[in-house]
């Protein structure tokens, strides 16, 4: 095994343990983190023309969006899980058109929205 496999064998391993471990509010503040990483990452197989990564890169952030859309309460979270809602289907179309066509600053325009809507939820006190 070569030492970038090993890594990534390291890495899937301490983040399924720290998943494991962690609490309600510590997986949703994961998601966002993992969507963020994804982001950039695609953006990064973007601008390098790696078609193909970038595909899959994309396709792991809308599926990251999309199990935060599924976590949303909405029968407590009333209005603000509705806006959140719509947010996170506009976050998945904006991706799906970046994908589509090769357009880094919506990546960017998901980015920073999901760094916003990050930001309020690391401010919630557990």
């Amino acid at each position: 095994m070569n030492a970038m496999a090993a890594l990534q064998q390291y890495q899937t391993v301490n983040t399924q343990v720290q998943a494991f471990e962690a609490s309600p509010h510590r997986l949703i503040q994961m998601l966002m983190e993992g969507g963020l990483t994804r982001i950039a990452q695609a953006r990064g197989a973007m601008e390098r023309g790696q078609t193909e990564l970038k595909g899959e890169l994309i396709s792991k952030s809308i599926a990251i969006v999309g199990g935060l859309r599924e976590a949303l309460d909405h029968r407590q979270g009333g209005e603000l899980a509705a806006n959140l809602d719509g947010l996170y289907e506009y976050m998945t179309s904006r991706l799906l058109q970046a994908n589509r066509n090769n357009e880094p600053a919506l990546l960017e325009e998901v980015a920073a929205l999901l760094r916003e809507v990050k930001s309020g939820w690391d401010a919630i006190a557990q």
